[in-house]
């Protein structure tokens, strides 16, 4: 399970910031929303709240960019704008079979060199204290090397610089470092990100005609999602007439389109009161983000897997999303998780959805962009679990608050539209 991002020069984030699904266990409220196991306490679920264009989404290309670089893929990584410095600096805390991880690296974008690396395991007692043990440290502006596998230290600084360690080596002959490429291959392979306004159809689609065992829990997501359906289905046979082309063309929700797959689209069939038509022209966008996001949420919860969702809330009926975020932090789920960007302020709710360290706030202002909890807010600041939450948002008690001027466009168009002769 994810634990914690911290990103450095990153896209927006010139300082260091940080965002954290550890639960903080002196909130004693939905306990349910807190995923246990072997002494460490993570949360299921947290939502990310804060103005267009403040760095909400830039929280999402970092865990993109981690996943990459884990998985031996181009990171994509892009230094702030504003630093004349060419180095990110990156790291993510996970929960993998039992054990928590720590990984961090330093990437050169100009050079497309890592320099700096490391790996560790973090052991935690029964009294809550923790001890790091390093795997791999490869810090190279510091000429510092440290390895497990020992008989590696020496071979460590002559080594390539253009990935991460574990890809440039033939780990089969390292204990350590071999079990350490595993584990961040399989826990990156669990991160599933999606953003809700240019979503794909083809994880249900995959579903629908390969899986099975969870091909009827799609349907029923979809079903269940209040859509007035009787069913959604994959055809492919000719219960159901090809549209022409003529006719995609009137389709004017073209976010879901996805030209080399159109026949795989085509085939996907709404029925309602016993009618079968084509969903790529039938439903609405909202209709077809559903049938997108149900192939993620069920497989999220059905295997274990992390789903980062930006923009959930995209074209969605607000108590859908609720709906969504509610079968997350369910007691039933006990190995998945969701984090997602969103703008809508009806599920900033700490009185029967979420607790405060769910909820995660962007700010931005002329020096810097700020990550921040509404943990970090106290009941001496008038923030308690029994406070209308909306309502202080709406106020700017919290920060992260749009202040938009569009009067003066208003006042700036109507005035160039008079007559000066």
């Amino acid at each position: 399970m994810f634990i914690e991002l911290r990103a450095k020069n990153c896209f927006a984030f010139s300082d260091e910031i940080c965002f954290s699904m550890k639960a903080c266990m002196h909130l004693k409220k939905f306990i349910s929303n807190v995923h246990k196991e072997n002494n460490f306490n993570v949360l299921k679920t947290a939502g990310i709240y804060g103005p267009n264009n403040s760095g909400k989404t830039c929280l999402v290309k970092c865990i993109r960019a981690m996943k990459a670089i884990m998985l031996n893929q181009r990171a994509n990584l892009m230094p702030n704008i504003f630093n004349k410095n060419n180095i990110c600096d990156l790291g993510i805390t996970f929960l993998y079979d039992k054990c928590k991880y720590s990984y961090d690296i330093s990437y050169d974008t100009k050079s497309n060199e890592f320099l700096y690396e490391k790996f560790s395991e973090i052991l935690k007692d029964n009294h809550g204290n923790e001890r790091e043990i390093i795997w791999l440290l490869k810090d190279i502006k510091k000429n510092k090397y440290e390895c497990i596998d020992k008989n590696i230290i020496s071979m460590i600084p002559i080594i390539a610089k253009n990935n991460i360690l574990c890809y440039l080596i033939d780990t089969e002959n390292f204990e350590h470092l071999n079990k350490m490429k595993n584990i961040i291959i399989n826990f990156a392979n669990k991160i599933d990100i999606v953003s809700m306004n240019n979503i794909q159809m083809q994880k249900t689609i995959d579903i629908l005609k390969n899986k099975e065992n969870i091909r009827n829990k799609i349907v029923d997501f979809i079903k269940n999602s209040d859509l007035y359906m009787d069913n959604f289905e994959y055809v492919n046979d000719d219960r159901i007439k090809i549209a022409k082309e003529s006719d995609t063309e009137n389709v004017e929700e073209t976010v879901l389109k996805i030209p080399e797959n159109i026949m795989d689209q085509i085939k996907l069939v709404s029925t309602y009161k016993g009618i079968s038509v084509p969903s790529i022209i039938f439903d609405s966008t909202g209709t077809k983000k559903i049938a997108a996001i149900a192939g993620y949420v069920i497989e999220a919860l059905e295997q274990g897997r992390i789903l980062v969702v930006d923009e959930l809330d995209s074209s969605i009926h607000f108590r859908l999303t609720r709906a969504i975020v509610a079968m997350f932090n369910n007691e039933l789920n006990n190995n998945a998780q969701m984090i997602f960007t969103v703008h809508d302020i009806n599920l900033m709710d700490c009185k029967k959805l979420f607790r405060k360290d769910q909820i995660w706030f962007v700010h931005k202002d002329e020096n810097r962009v700020y990550v921040y909890s509404l943990a970090d807010f106290t009941a001496q600041q008038g923030i308690r679990d029994t406070t209308d939450i909306i309502e202080k948002y709406k106020k700017g008690v919290l920060g992260a608050l749009p202040e938009p001027e569009l009067i003066n466009s208003l006042l700036m168009i109507k005035g160039n539209g008079k007559d000066v002769r």
